[in-house]
C-alpha cells in the first residue's frame, strides 16, 4: 500500500482537502480525507506543502500515430486514399515508443484521447489509452472505439480539392457524412437478409448508430459547428465537437443544445482562415454560458506535456482556476466517456496521480512525482524521474 500526505489535496470529487491522505493499493485510490488512518505497513511519501491532482487528461491527440523524430514515417494520423473510411482504427498505429508518451507522462497527463487527423470526411476510430509505456498498444488502452472521427471545414476541402475530386465544398463533405449514416442505417436494417454481406467500416458506423461511441466532430468555424450538430441530430447520434473555435460566437446557442465541446487548441496563431476568431477567452465564454467543455492540446500541434499551462492561460482570461482543472480531469473524463474510472481522487478510481510543487495550473509549477495505475514514476525518459525527485 502507498500513502500520500500531508499535501492539499484536489480531488474534484469535493473541495481541496488541505493537509490530505490518499491511500493506493493494487492500481487503485482505496481512501482519501483529512483523517484517513494510515495502516502500519504502508510506504508513506510526504508531499507537504505540494499539491496532489488526479492525473491529467488529454481529451484530443494524435500521439503515437504522428510520432515525433520519426518525420514522414511517423505520419500515420490520415488515409487520404479516399474520403471515408470509417473502418480505420486507430489503435492499429499507435507506436507506445512515441517520444511524446514518455514526456507526456513527465509532464503528469496520464490519459489521452487517439484519434485520426482530419483529412477525410469520415476518418476512422478513436482509442483513449494511458500514457504508460507497454510492450503494446491493446496494454495501454482505456477505452477502445471512443468515437468516431469526423471532420467539417477547411482540411476535407483541402486534402481532396486538391486531388480533384470531392469534397471540394462543405456542401459535399456533409453530405458524404450523411451518405455513410445512411449506409450504415440501411445496413443494420437489413442484417440477416440472405444478400447481406459484413461491412468492416459500416460495422464502425453501427456503433454510432446503436449509441456505442459518439461521433467525434472537427469543426472550427461557428457555421461547420452546428452542421455537426445537426447531422448528429437528424440520426439521433451523440457527438462531440473536436476544436469548436469559434464557438464562443455561439455560445447560447450551444447551450440550448446541450453541445460538449473538447477545445483548442488554444496556444496556436491564427494559421488559417477558419482559425480568424481564435480566442484566449473562449473558455470563460463558454464557461459563463453553461456549455460543457474540456480542453486539448492536439498534440503534436502543442506538446501535450504542457496541458496545464493551456489551462492556466484560460484562467488568465477569465476561467476560473477550479474550471480550468476541471477541464483536463474530471470533465475531460466526462466527456469521454471514462469518469468512473480517472478524472477524480475517489475511492475506487484508477490510482493516476501528480504531486506538484506548486498550484497546478501555474507556468512555474513542475510534477515532482507521477503515479500511473498506481505505479511511481513508471516512465521510459530516466532524466524525468530524476527531475521529478529533486
Amino acid at each position: 500500500m502507498l500513502a500520500l500526505t500531508g499535501g492539499t489535496v484536489l480531488t474534484m470529487a469535493g473541495p481541496a482537502l488541505p493537509g490530505g491522505t490518499v491511500l493506493v493499493e493494487g492500481g487503485k485510490i482505496v481512501a482519501v480525507g483529512e483523517r484517513v488512518a494510515v495502516p502500519a505497513a504502508a510506504t508513506v511519501i510526504d508531499t507537504a506543502g505540494r499539491y496532489v491532482t488526479p492525473g491529467i487528461i488529454d481529451a484530443h491527440t494524435h500521439l503515437g500515430v504522428y510520432t515525433e523524430a520519426y518525420a514522414w514515417a511517423g505520419e500515420e494520423v490520415n488515409e487520404t486514399s479516399r474520403p471515408t473510411t470509417p473502418e480505420m482504427d486507430v489503435l492499429d498505429a499507435i507506436n507506445p515508443d512515441d517520444a511524446g508518451l514518455a514526456d507526456a507522462v513527465a509532464g503528469g497527463v496520464t490519459t489521452v484521447m487517439v484519434a485520426p487527423g482530419s483529412a477525410n470526411p469520415v476518418g476512422g476510430q478513436c482509442s483513449i489509452i494511458k500514457t504508460r509505456r507497454r510492450a503494446s498498444a491493446e496494454e495501454m488502452l482505456l477505452k477502445r472505439h471512443a468515437g468516431l472521427k469526423i471532420a467539417f471545414g477547411e482540411n476535407p476541402r483541402r486534402v481532396y480539392g486538391e486531388q480533384k475530386k470531392a469534397p471540394v465544398t462543405r456542401m459535399a463533405t456533409a453530405a458524404l457524412v450523411r451518405e455513410t449514416l445512411l449506409k450504415a442505417k440501411d445496413y443494420v436494417a437489413r442484417a440477416g437478409e440472405k444478400d447481406w454481406r459484413f461491412d468492416l467500416g459500416l460495422e464502425a458506423v453501427a456503433r454510432v448508430l446503436r449509441g456505442e461511441m459518439p461521433l467525434r466532430a472537427h469543426a472550427h468555424r461557428a457555421d461547420d459547428i452546428v452542421t455537426a450538430l445537426r447531422i448528429a441530430a437528424e440520426f439521433g447520434v451523440e457527438v462531440i465537437v473536436e476544436h469548436a473555435t469559434e464557438g464562443h460566437n455561439i455560445a447560447e446557442l450551444l447551450a440550448a443544445r446541450q453541445a460538449r465541446l473538447v477545445v483548442g487548441p488554444n496556444l496556436t496563431t491564427r494559421s488559417k482562415l477558419e482559425l480568424k476568431d481564435r480566442s484566449f477567452a473562449a473558455p470563460a465564454v463558454l464557461a459563463a454560458n453553461g456549455v460543457r467543455f474540456a480542453l486539448m492540446s492536439d498534440h503534436p500541434v502543442l506538446p501535450a506535456a504542457f496541458l496545464p499551462v493551456y489551462a492556466g492561460l484560460a484562467v488568465r482570461f477569465g476561467l476560473s482556476e477550479e474550471q480550468a482543472l476541471r477541464a483536463i480531469t474530471a470533465e475531460a473524463a466526462d466527456i469521454l466517456g471514462v469518469g468512473e474510472r480517472v478524472g477524480r481522487i475517489a475511492a475506487g478510481m484508477d490510482a493516476d496521480l501528480v504531486v506538484w510543487d506548486g498550484p497546478p495550473l501555474a507556468v512555474a509549477s513542475r510534477p515532482r512525482l507521477v503515479i500511473l495505475d498506481g505505479a511511481v514514476g513508471e516512465v521510459d525518459a530516466a532524466q524525468t524521474i530524476a527531475a521529478w525527485r529533486e
